[in-house]
């Protein structure tokens, strides 16, 4: 389709049997991906839907392939470079593994866009988007995506797709020259900047701009044509300063080109024809493939009267077809309060990418910051106007890892896993992530402990620019960007540890209303049983303690509990509510990463008004449920 009038609607809209919406989003379990990264379908030895061992081309990796990839100076730069690359994975592969997905206990899978890239750029993370009304090829076909949403409902996983309204890929050239003669890329200065060419499939500027197109060249300009007009585009240049406005909403982002979304305030905006035309392209998305939500990319460089429109174009659209809870979750980069301002005035369901949440979480699991200021992040809601801790549950994403990780803006980006103690705490913040308010979402690799860090024995390190984003978005299928440094071997191990714990405590947390809609809360613990505290890190080196908290739904109390201590068990007494139990009432682990304590009962003591004994082991998780 080369023209936003020419989705076949009637055609589309026939069918009558559209996958419905989960009754609450807060009971969902997350998994992102990168399409790019995932899987090729070419693994040897995974298990497909029915358990059923696949044989194919790439072996299982084994701790023994760690470092295959660098073993000399020129497989080091192939390695390195091979990052910043398409590396072949596609929509059939992650098909291939909603058994993967599936057995660990994802409910809902998000993958990151899909939509055709500019051709002849390594754009593998899908977010400069050239055509809107086609799936890149790259990843394979429309019927492809289709069948992938479709194999994702019959296991019974829903689907979200990563959208883009901000902008589209780097499809123009401005007329601005440097002193040298050299085309540059301005930075944004308030002025509108002349634009020489729309860039051809070899991306020289070389066609009109901004008269239309020819319809036989779609690898150039813009797709559909309705984009290609001079006044979709701000032409301001690219943002220098990314917390100023209007740079932030007006500048192009890294390159990649700015669409004016429209004019005016919140309550008066007037959406561009250009918004219109993406709304219009991204209901067709839902019609086509019967997707179940968006999340919706760079939401804080959006006017929030863009991100209204958007909201409910695609929410009342969806409801049309059946899909009563299309959920829409922005990513609003930056602080709470923020993020939930941007939320209740746009209309999203939800928020994702809250720099404290990630930070707070991680810290809370490794020792370095006080757990208190994670869970007051929750439990402080008056303080947002927000009339129960409980609206979060369900209005925020939480995550530790994802593929930017904006939270390391000024520093090298790892994962959690990238050092000894990340590794080893790996499988308590995935725990912490699932038991705790919000609607937890796994990045790929994290059940698999991925690193993802810069090598520091690299030489010469690559340029600062980069960020090393590169290095956490290794591949899962292997290629030529493997984690652990290695290549050719790839990562879907159903019987690694942290696969299969993390999958007992998601069955857990599915079974448990309490631990995915409960209220929460943070509990004092006591080693002697008559001197109670809040965990708390004290001086310069790391905590190493229990952390424990309860989700409370009506009646029911879980208790839920991490040990920070990477060398030894521990044991506390951990508060409970006394309202809800009486002396002698018990409790038993539901769950252990100690299997001989699970079952195992505990009985309620007057301590601190009510408490329970509870025993985490080194590095460990423990659930106890009455």
């Amino acid at each position: 389709m080369l023209s936003i009038n020419e989705i076949p609607w009637a055609q589309l809209l026939q069918k009558n049997n559209y996958h419905p919406s989960p009754r609450d989003w807060s009971d969902q379990v997350i998994y992102f991906l990168l399409i790019d990264r995932f899987s090729d379908g070419k693994e040897d030895g995974y298990r497909d839907v029915a358990g059923q061992i696949v044989p194919g081309a790439t072996q299982l990796f084994s701790p023994a392939d760690a470092g295959n990839g660098v073993r000399s100076q020129a497989a080091i730069q192939d390695w390195e470079s091979a990052g910043a690359k398409w590396l072949g994975g596609t929509l059939k592969g992650i098909t291939s593994k909603i058994g993967y997905l599936k057995r660990l206990g994802i409910s809902t899978l998000w993958i990151s866009p899909v939509l055709r890239q500019r051709p002849g750029v390594d754009d593998y993370h899908g977010y400069g988007t050239q055509n809107f009304l086609e799936v890149d090829p790259h990843f394979g076909t429309d019927e492809d995506f289709k069948d992938l949403v479709a194999a994702a409902h019959k296991a019974g996983l829903y689907v979200i797709l990563d959208v883009i309204l901000n902008h589209t890929a780097d499809v123009f050239q401005y007329n601005t020259v440097d002193p040298s003669g050299n085309l540059y890329t301005p930075a944004w200065s308030g002025a509108t900047y002349p634009v020489l060419g729309w860039r051809d499939p070899n991306g020289a500027p070389t066609l009109p701009f901004p008269t239309q197109v020819n319809p036989h060249d779609v690898n150039s300009a813009v797709w559909p044509e309705e984009l290609q007009a001079a006044d979709v585009f701000t032409r301001k240049g690219n943002i220098a300063h990314w917390d100023d406005r209007p740079e932030t909403t007006e500048g192009d982002f890294d390159g990649l080109k700015n669409i004016h979304q429209g004019t005016g305030p919140l309550s008066e905006y007037t959406p561009s024809e250009a918004l219109r035309t993406l709304s219009e392209a991204y209901q067709y998305w839902i019609a086509y493939a019967d997707l179940d939500g968006f999340r919706v990319d760079t939401v804080k460089h959006m006017d929030l009267g863009a991100t209204r429109f958007f909201t409910s174009e695609i929410h009342e659209f969806a409801q049309t077809i059946g899909k009563d809870s299309f959920f829409l979750v922005g990513e609003i980069t930056g602080s709470r309060d923020e993020a939930i301002s941007t939320r209740d005035k746009t209309g999203l369901d939800a928020a994702l990418g809250l720099r404290d949440v990630q930070q707070y979480m991680v810290d809370a699991v490794k020792g370095w910051g006080n757990p208190a200021n994670y869970f007051e992040l929750f439990r402080n809601s008056a303080e947002v106007d927000k009339p129960s801790h409980t609206w979060f549950r369900n209005h925020v994403v939480t995550a530790f890892d994802d593929h930017d990780l904006v939270r390391l803006d000024k520093e090298w980006k790892a994962r959690f896993a990238a050092d000894q103690d990340g590794r080893a705490l790996e499988l308590a913040i995935l725990a912490m992530n699932a038991t705790t308010l919000g609607i937890p979402c796994i990045y790929y690799g994290s059940e698999q402990r991925f690193d993802g860090k810069f090598p520091s024995d690299f030489n010469p390190a690559p340029d600062p620019r980069d960020k090393a984003d590169r290095y956490i978005r290794e591949t899962m299928f292997g290629g030529g960007f493997g984690s652990f440094r290695s290549r050719d071997r790839h990562f879907f191990d159903e019987t690694s540890a942290t696969y299969i714990e993390l999958a007992k405590i998601l069955a857990v947390r599915t079974s448990d209303i309490s631990l995915r809609r409960g209220r929460q809360y943070l509990r004092p613990i006591s080693e002697d049983g008559f001197t109670f505290w809040y965990p708390n890190r004290i001086g310069e080196g790391r905590m190493t303690s229990m952390v424990a908290w309860s989700r409370i739904m009506s009646d029911r109390e879980v208790v839920c509990a991490i040990n920070t201590d990477l060398a030894a068990p521990r044991t506390a007494w951990v508060t409970i509510d006394a309202g809800l139990h009486a002396v002698g009432d018990k409790y038993q682990y539901a769950y252990s990463t100690d299997p001989t304590r699970i079952g195992s009962p505990v009985a309620a003591q007057a301590r601190n008004g009510l408490a329970i004994s509870v025993t985490v082991p080194a590095a460990g998780f423990v659930i106890l449920a009455p």
